[in-house]
């Protein structure tokens, strides 16, 4: 029997589709600001949610994705956690559909809970316009849109 679509989506929401084609910049390893006030300061990725890839390739994301992080500084509660965090800034240039190139200055991710609310009250710093397409929360709490 078919379940209905509320009990049968039980995983961490998506968000929304983008039209623009985001050139993945963030792959494991990479070290990302916290650019929300939750605590942390940096976060490494240890991997990418719903990535689907070959063999022996490193996961990579790009603007909007959610990664896996380990927290590696911050306060003390939150130091050696494994979050869930949405990257909103990239210094990897990406093409938006109206032929404009756009990258920022560092690599940052704002951190999210299971249900992807962000886990902190406000954003430091500018966010992508693509994020604030996918992400209705994150955009809401941000500084400003780029």
């Amino acid at each position: 029997m078919a379940q209905p679509l509320a009990a049968a989506h039980k995983n961490l929401p998506l968000g929304k589709a983008i039209p623009a084609h985001i050139t993945q910049g963030i792959i494991n390893e990479t070290v990302l600001n916290c650019a929300d006030n939750s605590g942390a300061r940096e976060l490494r990725v240890i991997g990418v949610k719903a990535y689907k890839g070959v063999r022996r390739r490193k996961p990579s994301a790009g603007i909007g994705d959610i990664v896996i992080c380990s927290v590696i500084s911050g306060d003390e509660k939150i130091r050696k956690q494994v979050i869930k965090a949405v990257v909103v800034r990239q210094k990897m240039p990406f093409r938006r559909p109206d032929g404009t190139r756009v990258k920022f200055e560092d690599n940052a991710a704002a951190i999210i809970n299971d249900d992807g609310t962000p886990k902190g009250t406000e954003i430091r710093g500018v966010v992508a316009k693509e994020v604030a397409a996918r992400w209705d929360k994150i955009a809401s709490i941000a500084k400003g849109v780029m």
